[in-house]
């Protein structure tokens, strides 16, 4: 009797029940990502990591495989929907006075394909303003800021409290001294600092309203993928303006400075017109979601207003992100690459493309498309950097330009097609922006403005210098090594 409960309870025996689970464990949670079906690459990228690291590849699918918004945000979201479709549809009469014969075929198969994903339709008479300079932009949201008379809304993912932020917060708190509503929704990871700091605390004290969207705690991490963030940057003034572009709320020169890949280089986009509405509407929809009142219609503070012409281009607002078409925006952008028949410019700070577009860039190159792509000599992310190493081979193999920018880190998102049209906002090419952030481009279907970011994209490859195919093969082995181990996790970035 002894020794058959000796044989029982033995280390051998219960680590071979232990191995048992493990496998079990394992072979379900396989199974789980094969049933997700999702893209080739990220499934096996996602099998191979739960096989190769016992119990924490599996943990980590749990907590952060799958794009799970939480119950009570999946709610809101289903109690927002009929008031955001009502207030979308209100825009699309608005969008039937579109000539689409002078801007091309192209353009609005571009634009219908965008309006049936993301539900927001290209609108006419606006008015695009493109600031390249981080201190002009300042200057001129300040000024803004000062001219408010209903309210003023600001949403960010990095709000630092450092520099020239300062006079955004005391421009604020003379909006509220007028009695204008402000509101700002900062991202709860990558504004930590601003939120505990003494800015958060003047701005509340003065009567703005300061709301973290996805709150970031270890104990929601079973119910809600924490690394799920508000990517976009948004101001929208009385809902007759608004901003939008790849410039967080920072002081370039305090910003990051220990990351030693020199100043932040971005771009905003000063807007007038109808996109304003679609703007507004986004941000609305974001701030009522984060909200704890339980209401099912859009905080609409200046009410309705006519929609009015500001200008000439046309202007379609995409809203992306896990709360929408998950694959919408990288099929939207895979569309406005294979629209290309002369010339395809990009410019990201951080470039990791999935198969699909790595294949459309290659082709649009082949098929004689002039390919060109701007991207930063130095990156803050290691694991971007070695990623983005092996894509960078295979589109110089297929004909594709890669410039390297020097001056700084390029944070600027952009694409222009032919000169004719370009998308411009927060999206980066890599699988973060493209799956997992709440994001906001414009696609601008307006050749002026297209020309004039085509000439700051010229001012940035001035200052690059191109990849050469021949000297990049003579990298070492375990560089590349690297580079192909990074690209097998690229889908899970």
């Amino acid at each position: 009797m002894g020794t058959a409960l000796e044989a029982v309870f033995s280390f051998p025996y219960w680590g071979f029940i232990g191995l048992v689970l493990v496998l079990a464990s394992q072979v379900i949670v396989a199974g789980r990502v094969i049933m997700s079906r999702r893209s080739v690459g990220e499934t096996l990228a996602w099998i191979m990591l739960v096989l190769a690291i016992p119990v924490l590849g599996w943990i980590l699918y749990l907590l952060v495989g799958e794009l799970r918004l939480g119950s009570y945000r999946a709610k809101k979201i289903q109690q927002l929907a009929r008031s955001v479709k009502t207030r979308l549809n209100t825009l699309d009469q608005y969008g039937t006075s579109i000539l689409w014969q002078r801007l091309g075929p192209d353009c609005e198969q571009l634009a219908r394909a965008g309006r049936q994903m993301l539900q927001v339709p290209a609108l006419p008479g606006n008015k695009l303003e493109l600031f390249d300079q981080w201190q002009k932009v300042y200057d001129q949201l300040i000024q803004d800021i000062d001219s408010a008379q209903v309210n003023c809304d600001f949403q960010f993912y990095i709000w630092h409290p450092q520099g020239r932020t300062s006079e955004v917060v005391s421009a604020i708190e003379r909006a509220c001294e007028r009695g204008v509503t402000c509101r700002i929704l900062v991202d709860s990871l990558g504004s930590w600092p601003f939120l505990h700091s003494q800015d958060a605390q003047r701005l509340r004290d003065a009567g703005a309203d300061v709301l973290e969207a996805l709150p970031s705690r270890l104990w929601r991490l079973p119910f809600v993928r924490y690394d799920l963030r508000m990517h976009r940057k948004i101001v929208v003034i009385d809902d007759r303006l608004a901003w939008t572009g790849s410039l967080n709320l920072v002081d370039p020169r305090y910003f990051k400075r220990e990351a030693g890949v020199g100043q932040w280089v971005d771009a905003m986009a000063r807007v007038q017109g109808p996109a304003v509405e679609a703007l507004a509407i986004t941000f609305q929809t974001d701030w009522q979601i984060e909200s704890v009142a339980n209401v099912d219609q859009l905080p609409d503070l200046t009410g309705d207003q006519p929609l009015c012409d500001c200008g000439a281009s046309v202007v379609q607002v995409l809203p992306s992100g896990p709360a929408y078409s998950v694959e919408a925006i990288e099929q939207l952008l895979i569309t406005a690459v294979y629209m290309a028949r002369e010339e395809l410019v990009i410019t990201s700070p951080y470039f990791v493309p999935s198969e699909s577009l790595t294949m459309a860039l290659s082709s649009a190159a082949q098929r004689g498309v002039r390919v060109m792509v701007i991207v930063p000599a130095k990156v803050d992310s290691l694991l971007v950097r070695y990623a983005s190493g092996a894509f960078k081979g295979d589109l110089l193999d297929a004909g594709v330009q890669i410039a390297l920018f020097n001056g700084g880190l390029l944070h600027t998102k952009s694409v222009t097609i032919d000169r004719k049209t370009s998308l411009f906002g927060t999206l980066n090419m890599d699988p973060r922006s493209l799956r997992l952030n709440f994001e906001i481009t414009l696609a601008v279907y307006d050749p002026i403005f297209t020309s004039q970011l085509r000439q700051l994209q010229e001012q940035y490859l001035q200052q690059s210098e191109w990849l050469d195919a021949e000297q990049w093969r003579k990298r070492p082995i375990a560089l590349r090594f690297l580079e192909n181990l990074a690209q097998l996790l690229s889908p899970l970035l």
